[in-house]
C-alpha cells in the first residue's frame, strides 16, 4: 500500500485472558434491549479485531438484518448494534453460535 490509508488500531488481547474466538465458549445468558428498528446487545467475550469480525458477520447474515456492528470493550462488555428488523431470538443463535456470550443484565 502506498501508506495514505488510515487505520484503526485495535488492541491486542492478552494471553492470561485469551481470546474468545480462539476457545469459545458454551454457555449464553440473554440479556438485550430491543426496538423496532435497532437492537442493541451487551456481549462478553470479545477481545480483538478478529472477534468483532467474526460477531458482525455472523449477525449481517441474518434475515432483516440491514447492519451489524461492535464497539470492542476488550475484556469487558462489548455493545453490538443491529440495525434492521432482526429476530431477537436469531441473533443470540448467531453470537452465541459464534462463540460468544450475552451479558447478564
Amino acid at each position: 500500500m502506498c501508506g495514505t490509508e488510515a487505520r484503526t488500531q485495535l488492541p491486542l488481547a492478552s494471553s492470561a485472558s485469551g481470546c474468545s474466538c480462539c476457545s469459545p465458549q458454551d454457555s449464553a445468558v440473554p440479556s438485550a434491549t430491543a426496538g423496532t428498528s435497532a437492537v442493541e446487545f451487551a456481549v462478553d467475550g470479545l477481545t480483538c479485531g478478529h472477534c468483532v469480525q467474526t460477531v458482525e458477520k455472523a449477525v449481517s447474515f441474518l434475515e432483516g438484518v440491514e447492519s451489524a456492528s461492535v464497539e470492542l470493550v476488550p475484556g469487558g462488555r462489548s455493545r453490538l448494534l443491529v440495525g434492521g428488523r432482526a429476530d431477537e431470538a436469531a441473533v443470540r443463535e448467531a453470537v452465541t453460535a459464534a462463540g460468544y456470550t450475552f451479558a447478564g443484565s
